[in-house]
């Protein structure tokens, strides 16, 4: 078997900076909606937006707690996404996305680099290297993200440029 070099494709760093390239865009989707819609309105049976929003808060807060100390709660214990929303205001969700964009920013330093490719049982369910967990958890805010366009067309609302991301 020949010899296979190893390359870094991404830094830690600018896996931070993509990362929260994709999370201040999810906040401006948050800020096109209409406080009413944002709480109420749904297409075709899917969660309103706030509820798809508090679930990447979930996996953004606990995920990045579990990453960092090894310390992972459930996915049943999760606070936000269970379909109770504590939150009744736009500005409340956007606070709260800003306090765990906070968060993400200020211990993103604790993941040794040698840790992405470690493997763990995120929320005690799902085994992954670290790496894997965090693109997880950024393939899941396209999603919603997505979801929340749809939204934003169906109440006659163009949604922010899906390249605008800084």
């Amino acid at each position: 078997m020949a010899n296979v070099a190893t390359a870094t494709v991404i830094t830690p760093q600018d896996l931070l900076i993509h990362w929260q390239g994709h999370r201040n865009l999810t906040r401006k989707v948050i800020e096109a909606f209409p406080e009413t819609d944002l709480f109420n309105f749904s297409v075709g049976g899917m969660r309103p937006f706030s509820l798809l929003t508090l679930e990447m808060i979930d996996l953004s807060l606990y995920g990045m707690k579990g990453v960092t100390t090894g310390k992972w709660i459930g996915v049943n214990e999760m606070q936000h996404s269970s379909g109770n929303n504590p939150l009744s205001t736009k500005a409340e969700l956007l606070e709260l996305w800003d306090t765990v964009t906070e968060n993400i920013n200020a211990t993103w330093h604790l993941i040794r680099p040698e840790q992405f490719q470690e493997t763990m049982l995120s929320f005690n369910a799902y085994e992954g290297t670290v790496i894997d967990i965090i693109l997880y958890w950024i393939d899941n805010e396209i999603h919603h993200r997505g979801q929340g366009y749809v939204y934003l067309r169906a109440l006659g609302i163009e949604p922010p440029f899906f390249w605008d991301r800084p």
